[in-house]
């Protein structure tokens, strides 16, 4: 191919949102456009979705939903034609017991007995009632009451919550939770209820604290937005923190609201207690500031708080269980909002014609919709109001979550937490000790859910500014990624993409093998060899290409 057509192509590719591009790269490395890790031929260490799960819930779940089918045969059992009806209370608990006497050597089943002290002696909350809300969610016999989440299910992944995001850390007040389909619908539902109730309009300005998730870079620009953005900018040599002038653009009023993801997607970083901190005195300056804080990568990191903690008035937490738990195919994600928050008062606020046009929205599902709190709007317009006596994540998935949270709040020791931990760490010595770079794990808030190779950071690091000048001025971004690619059959993302500033791989450490990180940095480091190589004949130099990174 010519050069121009060439790099006339790059460019077009460029372009692509990291997750497109992503097809590309498979397609170069010879999968298909929508292949699976499964070929083994082929590194794909692009995708975020672990090759990891958590067995010991999803044993529960299986086992429940046995029990729940003998609840429901027990009606109707004079019927042959397989008519079965909802469980009984009455005498529910004694027949769980007798379930688990019969079956206390299966898998799963010790677990569910678990639960359901765990759910009466230490949540003080009624085991019959606890048996009930499950029995009759994992059969999906009846719409999700209430639509925003099942009572008892709200609470005990409040209990998850609490620990995994506040933690230790100093809170007051109660918050309410919304149980979505992912992280991702969080991130549409939020979107789109703050534009509906006119908390963002068109030609507003919101912050983004970069890099960060693509979809939070990208949808901000769509014709449904149309937003200004004020990138802050996390320095890549000083560990991919904010720096506090970068953190000061928020105190500009112009700001309506701050979005990041923490730990950071892709520097697999959280953010510095410091910079929390900061973050929470900004805020008494600008108490009207909202805050979205995305921490699905939080239960990878040491003592992780989050900014919901800190500053639960201003801020929206979205949580998702899929890369924790292995659950990327449930769909199973979190919306928690303070009760006493700014977002309420905000729409408290808002001009007298608005609120009578927002009243005229909500007013077929509630007889007092002026005071229809931010997260039950959020329920309603996720079903385009209409439909709001629909609302609700389907309730199997409800139940599949309480178990996930229910295993975790009972894993005192963090057994579960430590041995992931170990496993993406491990994986992170090999690769970055095949590629030559110098492995240092004594960062605390390094997460290594991802890693980012950052071609400018260390390319300077290793072989001087006037390489770095060199490799910018004769290659394309992407082209290092698309030799990668054809060449070596791995599969990475551009950083680029996430807003990295320099150009870089994005190379997830939780969905391969540790000795298929061995091959990817071996592959990596014959690809840097090779280019130092391509220096020195060009410019004369001298550059000891096996030189440690």
């Amino acid at each position: 191919m010519a050069k121009g057509k060439r790099d006339s192509e790059q460019a077009k590719l460029s372009m692509l949102s990291p997750f497109e591009l992503k097809d590309e790269l498979i397609k170069a490395a010879g999968g298909g456009a929508v292949e699976r890790a499964a070929n083994l031929a082929m590194l794909n260490a692009g995708r975020g979705n672990p090759n990891f799960l958590a067995t010991i819930p999803r044993h529960g779940f299986w086992q429940l939903g046995l029990f729940a089918m003998r609840e429901a045969e027990r009606s109707f059992a004079y019927m042959p034609e397989g008519v079965g009806g909802f469980p009984k209370r009455e005498g529910l608990a004694e027949r769980f017991e007798l379930f688990v006497r019969e079956h206390k050597d299966v898998p799963g089943v010790a677990f569910l007995a678990g639960c359901v002290s765990y759910v009466r002696d230490q949540l003080g909350l009624s085991g019959t009632d606890f048996l009930y809300e499950m029995c009759e969610g994992i059969l999906a016999s009846n719409y999700p009451v209430p639509d925003r989440m099942l009572k008892i299910s709200e609470v005990i992944v409040g209990q998850y919550l609490r620990r995994e995001m506040i933690g230790k850390h100093p809170f007051v007040g109660e918050f309410d939770i919304f149980a979505v389909e992912g992280g991702t619908a969080a991130m549409t539902y939020i979107f789109n209820t703050m534009r509906e109730n006119h908390l963002i309009t068109a030609g507003d300005t919101i912050a983004l604290g970069m890099p960060i998730f693509t979809p939070y870079i990208e949808i901000p620009s769509l014709n449904d937005y149309q937003l200004n953005v004020v990138n802050l900018n996390a320095d890549v040599s000083k560990g991919w923190q904010y720096t506090n002038k970068e953190l000061d653009k928020l105190r500009d009023p112009k700001v309506k609201a701050f979005f990041l993801v923490n730990p950071s997607n892709p520097p697999s970083v959280k953010i510095s207690d410091e910079s929390l901190e900061y973050i929470a005195d900004i805020i008494k300056e600008r108490p009207d500031l909202i805050l979205l804080t995305d921490d699905v990568y939080g239960t990878f990191a040491d003592d992780f708080v989050s900014l919901f903690a800190l500053a639960p008035r201003n801020t929206i937490l979205v949580y998702s269980y899929s890369k924790y738990f292995g659950a990327t195919g449930w769909r199973l994600g979190t919306i928690a909002t303070h009760r006493d928050n700014v977002l309420d008062k905000l729409l408290s606020d808002l001009p007298k014609a608005t609120k009578a046009e927002l009243h005229k929205r909500y007013e077929s599902i509630t007889t007092d919709p002026d005071n229809l709190k931010f997260i039950d709007r959020l329920v309603a317009d996720s079903r385009t109001v209409a439909l709001n006596h629909t609302a609700g994540l389907s309730t199997p998935q409800q139940v599949q979550m309480v178990l996930f949270s229910l295993f975790a709040l009972m894993d005192t020791p963090d057994a579960y937490k430590n041995a992931l931990k170990r496993v993406i760490r491990r994986r992170k010595q090999a690769l970055y000790e095949e590629i030559g770079i110098s492995f240092k794990d004594d960062d605390p808030d390094q997460v290594d859910y991802y890693t980012i190779l950052d071609v400018e950071f260390l390319g300077e690091r290793a072989y001087g500014r006037k390489f770095v000048d060199w490799l910018l001025a004769n290659t394309e971004p992407t082209e290092l990624l698309f030799r990668l690619a054809s060449e070596a059959r791995v599969v990475l993302l551009p950083g680029m993409g996430f807003g990295t500033p320099h150009p870089s791989g994005r190379v997830s450490l939780a969905n391969l093998n540790e000795s298929d990180y061995r091959k990817i940095g071996r592959a990596v480091r014959k690809l840097i060899e090779e280019y130092v190589e391509r220096y020195n004949e060009a410019t004369g130099s001298k550059l000891d290409k096996s030189k440690v990174i």
